[in-house]
């Protein structure tokens, strides 16, 4: 089938949703110029150490852009979730330290506050071509109440504003939406490839198009798989939440994890892709376990054939040969949640076996594959082919957020047309 894609992907109602008036920084003349930089700098810290850099490796080409034209590099970011102020172990040192191994090159700084004199100070020195990595915004409460007078706090660092943070992107936060008007605001390179990418699997895809959905429970995605069907030509379910959707069947799913509770929910997302004309597919066969644990023993069967005391793993052989035709007829697959228990290894084999068939696909040009999530992310680099996909987000939240048809305050923000910033 082809459907039409709906316009636009950031604001609500009909229409351009704002993509068009978020301005890049391609072109922006920033020399000698302070550009405060939104990063999501809310890496792993273990012993003292970044244990995790791959969310810091995403904005490092955005910021070594900006330092190489001859700005002044403010970063902004937070770490973790302080609640009582400054905390040494929500420190952001630790991440300037590794971003000082990463980029050899370039003078980076760390200043241990984010507002104030110890703040003004330490930029006061900083040069063209250095960057300045500002302490944890998250050590004050205005930055989660989005408060205008914290806001104004930043902005006074800089000239000009950019988010590189697309993982923020859905907190109403002060560094993230209230200081895009007081600064001309800008999309860091980062930024623009996960909207980009999510434009390409979800506004304006070409088609036929496909989504995998997967994961635990259905509740913590009714309004992504409700917003998908009306999207997709085809939505695969699978993890715990196709457990829900079998026994909405009257499927016999044994002692295996599911909701009952929101069976009303599956009937509902099942009778609006029939409605909408999106194929909603379902395992066929399925792993299953007495006890789920490593080394237990397993078998595959039928969907229909589980016996009361045994649960679903994983999806069987013959569901992953049915994804793998499904995916050799389409053109687009989106990609969101693990299809069985991947933290065991025995039950991890039908999404890895998918995965790499995803990876063949787009290596071979036959698909465009976005993924996204920590858990999918997860199973892709136990697969070996994170680099194969076309794109994959490192965005938790706001990746979410957007497969549920939601605004990201971070993205309107700086679509926003307002008289007080400078065009």
């Amino acid at each position: 089938m082809n459907k039409a894609a709906s316009p636009g992907a950031l604001t609500g109602g009909a229409g351009d949703r704002g993509l068009s008036r978020v301005r890049t920084i391609e072109g922006v003349d920033v020399r000698g110029k302070r550009v405060l930089v939104r990063a999501d700098l809310n890496v792993p810290i273990e012993h003292g150490v970044v244990a995790d850099t791959t969310r810091l490796e995403r904005v490092l080409p955005t910021i070594e852009k900006l330092a190489n034209a001859g700005a002044k590099v403010i970063v902004l970011s937070h770490l973790g979730r302080p609640k009582q102020g400054p905390s040494t172990d929500t420190s952001l040192r630790p991440v300037a330290l590794k971003m000082r191994e990463l980029m050899p090159y370039t003078k980076i700084h760390f200043i241990g506050d984010c507002v104030g004199e110890e703040a003004r100070r330490g930029l006061a020195a900083l040069k063209p071509g250095e960057v300045a990595v500002l302490q944890n915004v998250r050590f004050y409460p205005g930055e989660e109440k989005n408060d205008p007078h914290f806001a104004k706090q930043l902005a006074e660092h800089g000239d000009i504003y950019v988010n590189d943070a697309f993982s923020t992107a859905h907190r109403a936060h002060a560094s993230v939406d209230a200081i895009a008007d007081l600064l001309p605001a800008y999309a860091g390179l980062s930024m623009m490839a996960e909207i980009s990418a999510l434009e390409r699997a979800l506004e304006n895809p070409k088609r036929p198009v496909m989504a995998v959905v997967g994961g635990a429970k259905v509740s913590t995605k009714i309004e992504v798989l409700t917003h998908l069907v009306s999207r997709m030509d085809v939505l695969a379910v699978g993890g715990g939440m196709a457990n829900t959707f079998l026994l909405a069947r009257g499927v016999k799913i044994g002692n295996s994890l599911c909701e009952p509770n929101f069976v009303a929910t599956a009937k509902e997302i099942m009778a609006r892709a029939e409605k909408a004309g999106c194929a909603l597919v379902l395992p066929s066969d399925v792993v299953i376990t007495n006890d789920l644990k490593e080394g237990a023993d397993w078998r595959v069967c039928k969907i229909g054939d589980v016996p009361d005391d045994a649960e679903i793993v994983d999806v069987g052989p013959e569901s992953v040969a049915a994804l793998k035709r499904r995916l050799a007829s389409v053109h687009t697959v989106l990609w969101n949640g693990p299809l069985g228990a991947i933290e065991i290894a025995p039950f991890a084999e039908g999404t890895l076996a998918l995965a790499r068939e995803v990876a063949r696909l787009t290596e071979a040009g036959q698909l465009v594959s976005i993924a996204g999530g920590g858990e999918t992310v997860r199973a892709l680099r136990a697969a070996g082919v994170v680099s194969s996909f076309t794109y994959v987000s490192t965005a938790g939240g706001a990746f979410l957020e957007w497969l549920g048809g939601h605004d990201l305050p971070g993205v309107l923000a700086l679509a926003r047309h307002d008289a007080r910033r400078p065009a």
